[in-house]
């Protein structure tokens, strides 16, 4: 038995060295317990491997079911928590309250005396519903500044809990919410900010099997995820529904934005970025760094765009990209086309739908 152990603390030890995930460790420790057992359960008694790695099945089948006990606990623990931070949330009315409030006059006024909002852009505002994918470093300032603006229904999407780690940049979660989901602690400052508002979070990831349904209660996404296979996710299915998505990106000291729609003529994500770069090329905030502030900065030109999409004003940025380099303080705006042979919005595609 002493011989299996050894192995299991090489292979962590190996394991966290080349830095594999905790789960790909676990999975390389429950490879070895089942090559451990199958090894008692078919050996013959005395054979010399069978005694090298404990001499019975017992002792392994004893660790293995309390291992599932572990596990089983643990699962019900996180829900039992995760139910209990949502009770912590007040209750709301589902859907925006038809008229304004005196205290909701009064917050909007500066929408109001803006030309290009006023009355009729705020109520186009207070009954917009955006969907927010992502509630960490983009989705932080853009959830914090629809809710300040009085979007009346606000989704937000992720299955993340907030982290230590997280709260150089995610200014919209504090200290006290560590552990919490992040959807249940960006509703929780919303709520505070905002009582006028209707926050829906969905504290899971976003998969093929739920988009389509959950975008239909939208007519805005913003895409504020940090890996490609979400991205091309929430790009085919808002193509699929014709819903303009507002997609944000950021590394180290630069960030960007684009308004993706193609049925209004921009192109869609994939036109821009075909296939996902080599993961040493499009490295993570974690292992690349990226400075506090930047998220702030294009998380709310993301809510930005998206106030100017429901109210009409001025011009969004479709069919272009802007690039913001904080480090020299420099913005550049490309622009960006549909491409006829694109997979997801291209003419062969829209020819098929």
């Amino acid at each position: 038995m002493l011989l299996v152990l050894i192995m299991a603390a090489t292979l962590w030890g190996l394991g966290a060295l080349m830095g594999a995930p905790r789960s790909t460790r676990l999975m390389m420790l429950a490879v070895l317990y089942v090559g451990v057992l199958i090894i008692q359960l078919t050996l013959p008694t005395g054979n010399a491997l069978r005694l090298a790695t404990g001499g019975s099945a017992a002792p392994w089948l004893l660790i293995g079911g309390f291992a599932v006990i572990v596990l089983v606990y643990r699962r019900v623990l996180k829900a039992l928590r995760t139910k209990a931070d949502a009770a912590q949330v007040p209750p709301q009315t589902d859907g925006p309250k038809p008229a304004f409030s005196d205290t909701e006059l009064n917050r909007y006024a500066r929408h109001f005396v803006l030309r290009e909002i006023g009355g009729p852009g705020q109520k186009k505002i207070k009954e917009a519903r955006v969907l927010v994918v992502g509630a960490g470093g983009l989705g932080a300032p853009a959830l914090q500044y629809l809710a300040a603006a009085g979007v009346g229904t606000i989704g937000v999407i992720d299955d993340d809990v907030v982290e230590n780690a997280n709260l150089q940049r995610q200014v919209i979660h504090k200290d006290a919410a560590i552990g919490t989901p992040k959807v249940f602690s960006a509703q929780s400052e919303m709520i505070a900010q905002n009582p006028h508002v209707t926050i829906r979070p969905y504290h899971r990831r976003l998969t093929k099997d739920i988009a389509a349904e959950l975008f239909a209660d939208y007519d805005l996404v913003l895409d504020g995820t940090d890996n490609f296979e979400t991205r091309y996710l929430t790009n085919s299915v808002a193509v699929a529904r014709k819903i303009p998505l507002i997609s944000g990106a950021l590394s180290q000291w630069e960030g960007q934005l684009s308004v993706l729609d193609p049925a209004n003529g921009a192109p869609c994500y994939r036109c821009i970025f075909p296939q996902a770069p080599a993961p040493h090329l499009a490295p993570s905030c974690a292992e690349a760094g990226v400075l506090s502030p930047l998220p702030g900065v294009i998380g709310a030109m993301m809510a930005a765009e998206a106030l100017k999409i429901i109210t009409g004003a001025g011009a969004a940025l479709r069919g272009q990209m802007v690039i913001y380099d904080a480090l020299y303080g420099e913005s550049r705006t490309i622009s960006v086309a549909r491409r006829e042979d694109c997979p997801t919005c291209g003419i062969a595609q829209a020819g098929t739908g």
